[in-house]
């Protein structure tokens, strides 16, 4: 592995951004910042004077799940910034875990890298979440937005009432808002409980075993970090609010919703409705073969979906 270093980001006033080392690999440099909310790692792919894609993950899973879509972006002329969520080490391990929160931080984050030009956004799972609250706070620093495996939330809050199986889909959601019990068993014999996450949300994709060892070493050391999302759904002013904005505020970015239409974790029917939050561009794709995981399953299809909503870059 070589090494290198780069210099700091563009500093906006709302970001207050230092950058940290850099570390190469097949292409790929491992950078941290510092932001006025917080010390963030992330992955970086592409020319650094590229048009930015920044390409948030979910749970239980971290930033490496976007390498094989990052590569096909680059390679058609993407910059692309894959951050550990708030939570996830080497990020902050620190709260607020909500929604809107972690939206911030994606936009703190777009300004930060690309304080000129807006930025395309992809989301998977709690990176997805975070996705519509990031695009519908701070929509003049996006450009379009990419949703993988999660709905609108407000649509999925909705269908959720009316679905049996979907409740019992997302029972697991319950137990993670659990104190101190789920900091005991999720870890417990090398973390089955997410092997068995994985074996049901996409049940005909098996990850490699490195990459499932490199997860769980970063769940290892971020632990409670990843349940403080879940926590952050308990009742609150918090949750109440933000679900009210949900319903209320529509979203004014153009943006691509694409689920696999084999998704243990959420049905597609989740999305029913959803069309009537968005003001602007919207499509929604079920992507048939396809589990929760569909960006790893699949990256070509996925990417290429992407590509075919985002556009060629434009140069500067």
């Amino acid at each position: 592995m070589s090494t290198s270093t780069t210099n700091s980001p563009p500093n906006t006033p709302t970001t207050q951004a230092k950058a940290g080392s850099a570390r190469v690999t097949q292409g790929v440099t491992a950078h941290s910042v510092d932001l006025a909310c917080g010390h963030f790692a992330y992955l970086e792919q592409g020319n650094p004077g590229a048009p930015l894609v920044v390409l948030a993950h979910g749970f239980p899973d971290h930033a490496k799940t976007f390498l094989p879509v990052m590569a096909r972006l680059s390679a058609a002329g993407y910059r692309c910034v894959a951050p550990y969520l708030r939570g996830y080490a080497p990020s902050t391990l620190a709260g607020p875990f909500d929604r809107q929160r972690v939206g911030d931080d994606l936009a703190d984050l777009a300004e930060c890298l690309s304080p000129d030009t807006p930025v395309v956004l992809v989301g998977h799972d709690w990176g997805a979440a975070a996705t519509y609250t990031a695009v519908s706070r701070w929509p003049q620093r996006f450009r379009k937005a990419v949703t993988l495996a999660v709905p609108h939330v407000a649509a999925f809050e909705r269908n959720l009432r009316r679905s049996r199986s979907q409740q019992q889909r997302s029972a697991y959601m319950a137990f993670l808002m659990l104190p101190l019990l789920p900091e005991r068993l999720v870890p417990s014999q090398d973390f089955w409980a997410v092997d068995k996450l994985w074996q049901r949300w996409s049940p005909t994709y098996t990850a490699t075993p490195d990459y499932m060892r490199e997860l769980k070493s970063c769940l290892r050391a971020s632990m409670p970090g990843p349940l403080g999302y879940y926590r952050a759904l308990r009742p609150s002013r918090t949750r109440l609010r933000q679900a009210l904005l949900d319903a209320r505020v529509p979203i004014y970015v153009p943006l691509l919703h694409l689920h696999g239409a084999d998704d243990g974790c959420i049905s597609y029917a989740m999305s029913e409705g959803q069309e009537r939050y968005f003001k602007a561009e919207f499509h929604s794709e079920p992507l048939p073969g396809l589990g929760h995981f569909l960006h790893l399953e699949d990256p070509q299809r996925v990417a290429q979906a992407i590509l075919d909503f985002i556009g060629a870059p434009e140069q500067p």
